[in-house]
């Protein structure tokens, strides 16, 4: 019983109608637009952007762009500090930085939230166990707080979301490019900074997207929360702060380290 034109949430006689008009509204669009790109006598102008001008970044080969923010190239560690205050105790030599086993982590002195990072890692041939996450752990901190996950990942089994390029406890990547242990490796990351109110409610989570050896293994991820190893992530608020990098008592080698402020 009823009025059959009532069985939708509108009335059928309102919603037809309605339907009709933006199809036909989109089809009138569509054909403005045709007929503009096939008009001989439209202006080309008319599509054309010219501000903002990009600002000029220069690419030298084998070194980091001209904007970018040189945290190490092999010349020493005055970019960093010990965790635990004054200087970084890890070895220089050779243009690389050596993990200190036993001597804490490192962490830049200066700040950051939203960046684009390039850093190259090695993992040592000789470890002191023979799987899983005693080969070659370290880690790369963003603002202190969210590990994206070093370690010798080549024919090493471990959980997915503790492997190389993993966001650790968090994200498994999306495929294993892992390269044999003594050979060089290279993240290049894009990590945009979480957003807190006034108040300290999370806006904004944050997201990385990662390429380890070129190749994408993180996606737009969005981290659910600071890396945990006991425990599910949170948030707190906080600001711009620190790159850390992770003693794990493995002799894990950097070098070309740089950033790019976003």
């Amino acid at each position: 019983m009823g009025d059959p034109v009532m069985r939708g949430p509108f009335p059928h006689s309102r919603r037809k109608p309605m339907a009709t008009r933006a199809i036909l509204l989109a089809g009138g669009v569509l054909a403005g637009a045709v007929a503009l790109a096939h008009d001989p006598a439209a202006d080309p102008a008319k599509t054309e952007a010219w501000t903002p001008v990009p600002a000029v970044v220069a690419t030298p080969v084998g070194a980091a762009p001209s904007d970018a923010v040189v945290l190490f190239d092999g010349s020493g560690l005055a970019a960093w500090e010990s965790e635990q205050g004054g200087d970084a105790p890890w070895k220089v030599a050779d243009g690389a930085v050596t993990v200190v086993p036993g001597s804490k982590g490192i962490r830049t002195r200066q700040g950051f939230c939203d960046i684009q990072l390039h850093i190259e890692w090695r993992s040592p041939v000789q470890t002191r166990g023979v799987d899983g996450q005693n080969r070659g752990n370290s880690g790369v901190f963003l603002q202190e707080r969210y590990e994206l996950q070093v370690l010798d990942s080549h024919d090493n089994p471990t959980y997915p979301n503790g492997q190389a390029a993993s966001i650790y406890k968090q994200a498994i990547p999306l495929v294993n490019a892992s390269r044999p242990p003594g050979e060089w490796q290279t993240y290049d990351v894009v990590w945009k900074a979480p957003r807190f109110s006034e108040g300290g409610g999370l806006l904004a989570p944050a997201r990385i997207t990662v390429l380890h050896n070129g190749v994408l293994v993180q996606d737009d991820t969005v981290i659910a929360g600071t890396t945990e190893y006991r425990g599910p992530p949170s948030y707190a608020p906080h600001g711009c702060a620190p790159i850390y990098l992770q003693d794990h008592d493995s002799e894990i080698s950097f070098r070309n380290i740089w950033v790019r402020e976003l």
